[in-house]
């Protein structure tokens, strides 16, 4: 039979509550095999009833996939992990290390310290096919499974102390819908009890998903990657744009904002010809002036062959930035490339056991969550 993994929480306490037993044993199952990464039998953990035993023992694994390696950027702020699945497929995810008392807040120090954000992998592949990301060229393969999905966490912890948390891996997130939002569940309750806060869900914009993420996963931070100002732009650039029209995907942004009473976070790729221009920033600017909304440009990074895009030059990028802070006062940030000297920045994720592509270093800067002021 197909052993499951234990991290699938619908399913274990499904057969826990059929067999008779407590379901708030599975976060004490949980808390062992955190706090013991050598654990490798049922029976090694402590107190238990002796149906659960068996029933684990029968039906479930302590992980269902295994870490196949673990690759450090240069600079050592950013590991890159293969995972591989129980199917024989590969996913990625990121750590990436950061110190939060770098930089100004509101003109005074940070205060904090050093912790880590995880980026997460929803699928293996991705169906969206936007034509500036290596993942896009995988195409679809299959979902990841709740288990799936919290075994990434569980394999980063026992190399960093993760705080925060970003779906902004593999896959499209709101494609694999329920399996995210159990996911996402299972991180936010004991024994992993990250802060809703700290966990941000990146999407191309699936509308009908959005209209009910609010309801269901209340207090996450919802990034958006919009990437072009214009209809015509984003079809171009992401073809699975044809199937939510940005008016309608704007009109759905507003109502989950007057619903969750928080920022949106934008993504912005940079595209030097295609979406940098002045016009394209006073378009964009015009486009948020009645979303509450924190702008992320981020440098295109290379893809090899894969890809005809160049990265905006600096000074493009400069100006685009001040328009839209300075004309429309949306705040904007820069985001710092991190891991692209193992593939692992934004958009390079796609699985090639092989790559050893050597690019710029990774820089110690702020991350997504420290916009939160």
């Amino acid at each position: 039979m197909a052993y499951k993994s234990v991290f699938d929480a619908s399913a274990i306490k499904s057969e826990f509550e059929s067999a008779g037993l407590n379901p708030n044993f599975v976060p004490v199952i949980w808390k062992h095999i955190l706090k013991n990464p050598n654990c490798r039998r049922w029976d090694e953990i402590p107190s238990l009833p002796s149906a659960a035993y068996s029933l684990l023992e029968s039906k479930f694994k302590i992980c269902t996939s295994t870490l196949h390696s673990a690759v450090n950027s240069s600079d050592q702020v950013t590991t890159k992990l293969i995972i591989k699945l129980k199917n024989g497929e590969f996913v990625e995810a990121v750590i990436m290390r950061y110190d939060s008392r770098l930089g100004i807040c509101d003109g005074k120090p940070r205060s904090g310290g050093p912790r880590s954000t995880l980026c997460v992998s929803s699928q293996v592949g991705c169906k969206m096919g936007c034509n500036f990301c290596a993942t896009g060229t995988m195409g679809f393969k299959n979902h990841l499974s709740t288990g799936e999905i919290v075994e990434q966490l569980v394999h980063a912890s026992r190399i960093s102390v993760i705080r925060n948390i970003v779906f902004m891996g593999m896959g499209e997130p709101l494609n694999n819908y329920s399996n995210v939002v159990e996911a996402i569940r299972v991180m936010t309750a004991p024994p992993f009890q990250l802060s809703p806060r700290k966990i941000t869900l990146s999407t191309v914009g699936i509308i009908h998903a959005i209209s009910k993420l609010h309801k269901d996963l209340p207090g996450i931070n919802l990034a958006v990657s919009l990437h072009a100002p214009l209809q015509e732009i984003r079809c171009q650039i992401m073809p699975a744009a044809r199937a939510f029209p940005l008016e309608k995907l704007m009109n759905t942004l507003r109502e989950y904002q007057t619903n969750s009473q928080q920022k949106i976070f934008i993504e912005y790729i940079m595209l030097d010809g295609v979406n940098d221009e002045e016009q394209h920033a006073h378009q964009l600017g015009k486009l948020l002036e009645n979303l509450e909304s924190v702008i992320n440009l981020i440098p295109f990074n290379p893809i090899g062959s894969l890809s005809s895009y160049k990265t905006s030059i600096d000074m493009k990028v400069t100006k685009f930035q001040k328009i839209l802070r300075g004309t429309y006062n949306i705040r904007t940030t820069v985001r710092k490339q991190m891991g692209q000297d193992i593939s692992g920045a934004c958009g390079q994720l796609v699985v090639n056991l092989a790559d050893k592509i050597s690019l710029n270093s990774a820089n110690l800067l702020p991350d997504i969550e420290d916009l939160r002021i």
